[in-house]
């Protein structure tokens, strides 16, 4: 079984590899982005998903692809690369897979496809997105439905998932950690609103599970949520961090406004620059504000259980931190504008 793996080299994408390489499966890592991590026998090739030629070719003797690549940051990115990479990145996909009889698929969508979809959301919830990234991947979505409507035993698994965090990473809950490591953490409002999570061991495991699984089990195209149960509120999960950091919680809360305001000379800075600051109005609303709740009672009735409880995931975060994490700087690997091809 060779599997090629687009945006292999990403911070989901190096935990499938590393279990890979552990049961020695064959694997190809198909991204922009050299890997930083020891490919042990992996075959890594330098490629964009919207190169249709260096795709197709680069894919020749494999037999299932897992699509990892996507543009999803919320900065930096403009609108019609959401959709050259989330949209047309996935039909160039399906026509490479085509080419060499490829009919096994696992694609990573989001929850950003619900956007302000009114909760409880399910897979067959109606989906509202409301940015550039969740209709993108949407739309890479109804791209995969008709690839699959082909039959001649084409199968997709689409694997959405919440706010993904875990070692290695760098997005919102690392720069949690250091806010709080720094002793510049501070509670805005209540902090009672729900922010489901996904921790990166548990959604590959779910993943594997789901997409090795026999054929007769598995429909020709699925949909999973994936989140972590019981979801945390953003309070609690603030609480999680002090717990694993060994420190108490602050007794002393900011209102929401004040919070706000607070965070007005941050959005200034972000407007001039356009870097991307760790405090911002936006990122206020996201986590103090913003409930994003999500349900994945499918996966459960498929008979999935996590491996790794919520609350062990942060700690797991807390001490790769801490040993190394804090040290590192971010580095964000955003699409270019224009696809960058490949001549062999």
């Amino acid at each position: 079984m060779r599997t090629f793996i687009t945006g292999g080299s990403g911070f989901i994408g190096s935990y499938y590899h590393d279990l890979f390489a552990a049961s020695g499966q064959d694997h190809v890592i198909y991204d922009l982005v050299k890997p930083t991590f020891d490919l042990k026998g992996a075959t890594y090739i330098k490629g964009d998903v919207r190169d249709a030629a260096h795709l197709t070719r680069s894919m020749a003797g494999c037999d299932r692809v897992l699509a990892l690549a996507a543009a999803h940051h919320d900065f930096g990115i403009d609108h019609d690369t959401y959709f050259a990479v989330n949209e047309r990145g996935t039909q160039l996909i399906c026509d490479a897979m085509d080419t060499h009889g490829i009919r096994n698929l696992c694609f990573y969508s989001s929850c950003a496809v619900f956007g302000d979809a009114k909760p409880p959301l399910r897979e067959d919830s109606p989906t509202a997105p409301n940015s550039p990234y969740g209709a993108s991947k949407l739309a890479g979505e109804k791209v995969i439905k008709p690839w699959t409507d082909k039959g001649e035993g084409r199968r997709a698994l689409v694997i959405r998932p919440t706010i993904t965090f875990g070692p290695r990473n760098f997005a919102n809950m690392y720069s949690l950690i250091r806010q709080i490591h720094n002793k510049r953490y501070v509670q805005i409002g209540a902090g009672t609103n729900i922010k489901s999570l996904s921790y990166v061991e548990n959604i590959v495991s779910a993943t594997l599970f789901l997409w090795n699984r026999p054929e007769a089990q598995r429909a020709a195209f699925d949909i999973f949520n994936y989140i972590d149960k019981p979801d945390l509120t953003s309070r609690q999960i603030a609480e999680a961090v002090y717990a694993a950091l060994g420190r108490k919680f602050p007794s002393f809360t900011v209102p929401m406004g004040l919070g706000l305001l607070l965070a007005l000379p941050f959005d200034v800075v972000i407007k001039l620059t356009g870097k991307n600051l760790p405090v911002s109005s936006a990122r206020v609303k996201k986590l103090a504000g913003t409930e994003t709740r999500f349900e994945a009672d499918k996966l459960t009735a498929a008979g999935f259980t996590p491996p790794i409880p919520l609350s062990e995931g942060i700690a797991r975060m807390v001490r790769w931190y801490l040993d190394e994490g804090k040290s590192k700087e971010a580095v964000w690997h955003l699409p270019p504008a224009k696809p960058v091809i490949t001549a062999d």
